[in-house]
């Protein structure tokens, strides 16, 4: 079945750096769009950044442009989010996202979270 799997979630101090991975199964991930999305407590889930199939297009928040890094292996079936110059706005529970348009019909897996703490 359908799996997405972070890690690397953790408390951090400001300044600090974490990198979270999201490990996929059960599908071709190589087909699959994937994203970064974070839900602080009392807010809306947004986007932080999206990768393409191949790696070639990436986007960020302008919240985190400069910070962060999204990456992929799909050799590994594996997204990666490098978080430098950590901030306490930050802290947030982390998702990654996968998605396919078929028949201009977009499918969607989530990952169950992963929960980041930037404080001193």
């Amino acid at each position: 079945q359908v799996q997405l799997v972070e890690s690397g979630g953790g408390l951090v101090q400001p300044g600090g750096s974490l990198r979270l991975s999201c490990a996929a199964s059960g599908f071709t991930f190589s087909r699959y769009v994937m994203s970064w999305y974070r839900q602080a407590p009392g807010k809306e889930r947004e986007l932080v950044a999206a990768i393409s199939t191949t790696g070639g297009s990436i986007n960020y928040a302008d919240s985190v442009k400069g910070r962060f890094t999204i990456s992929r292996d799909n050799a590994k079936n594996t997204v990666y989010l490098q978080m430098n110059s950590l901030k306490p706005e930050d802290t947030a529970v982390y998702y990654c996202k996968a998605r396919v348009i078929t028949a201009q019909t977009p499918y969607d897996y989530w990952g169950q979270g992963t929960q980041v703490t930037v404080s001193s």
